[in-house]
């Protein structure tokens, strides 16, 4: 994926006061408190971002050619990144510790416009900020104190790269992708599906045959916890298999429906199968690994 600026012609020729004073807004508790909040507007191209004073121990960090370059080195992350559906406010640990370092956790989110993405400090390694690379949101000053919190509203889509600037070449890395819902042309499909790691918005057609087949727990680079395809058109009468990778345990489960596996299925192979007979949209999920976005859906013509 190719990092592609957005919103930041304005931070050509800045020095690092440009960087690192561009959006953050830092509001400390009484000394007295255990922890401080610090948040952070959202501004819009045509108005005045509030600045904190820069850290200048920090230098600028350089935008990476691409998010995959960026993340290259990144602690903490498998290639799996984390998806919130829409009115779902997420959380990223600051600090967290993992093999290797100090991580965000997760180092990578995928959010829909106008997500309030929120860091929390874990305490953990000494002090750590949030510095977008590109400018768009910083936490100001390197905090240590477990309990701080920061908070960014993303109006925008785009890649938005971000670092620790303490920890910038401890691999203490992450990205915040902001994209539109994709598209079915079945709302309620969008809808179920916008969390599931590997829903592009393609539906596959398989109304030309009566059997076909899911895989359950795919075994792909980036991502285990998922059905493949995620979504599949077929006809009334149409039998589908739901065959197990053996990835690991998973159920199907039907939203609204008395169907699907007795339970949690671990072994690999055809687990379970079911004749659709009437039309309509049929959702399911892994009931072990929903929160990772694992679900699918059936669209009988």
């Amino acid at each position: 994926m190719n990092w592609s600026p957005s919103r930041r012609s304005y931070l050509k020729g800045t020095a690092l006061a440009g960087l690192l004073g561009t959006a953050g807004c830092l509001t400390t508790t009484d000394t007295a408190a255990p922890a401080s909040e610090q948040t952070s507007t959202a501004p819009t191209r045509s108005s005045s971002p509030t600045s904190t004073a820069p850290d200048s121990a920090s230098p600028t960090p350089t935008p990476p050619e691409s998010l995959d370059a960026w993340l290259a080195d990144a602690n903490g992350y498998d290639g799996t990144p984390k998806r919130f559906g829409a009115g779902v406010q997420p959380t990223i640990a600051v600090g967290e510790p993992v093999d290797g370092g100090l991580a965000f956790a997760p180092a990578v989110i995928h959010v829909r416009p106008m997500t309030n993405v929120r860091w929390d400090w874990t305490g953990h390694g000494g002090e750590h900020n949030v510095v977008a690379v590109d400018g768009t949101f910083d936490s100001g000053t390197a905090n240590a104190q477990a309990g701080t919190g920061y908070h960014y509203i993303f109006e925008e889509t785009g890649v938005y790269p971000f670092v620790s600037a303490p920890d910038r070449d401890g691999g203490m890395k992450g990205a915040v992708v902001v994209e539109a819902v994709p598209s079915t042309g079945y709302p309620a499909v969008d809808e179920w599906l916008a969390r599931a790691p590997n829903f592009t918005g393609t539906v596959v057609d398989r109304t030309d045959t009566d059997a076909v087949t899911v895989t359950v727990g795919a075994p792909d680079s980036k991502n285990q916890f998922v059905f493949s395809p995620p979504v599949v058109t077929v006809a009334t009468g149409t039998t589908v298999e739901w065959r197990w990778a053996g990835s690991g345990p998973h159920t199907v489960t039907f939203e609204g429906h008395d169907v699907g596996t007795d339970g949690v299925i671990a072994n690999s192979g055809v687990q379970f199968a079911h004749t659709f007979e009437s039309a309509g949209t049929y959702r399911y999920r892994c009931d072990p690994h929903e929160t990772l976005g694992m679900r699918g859906a059936i669209v009988v013509e």
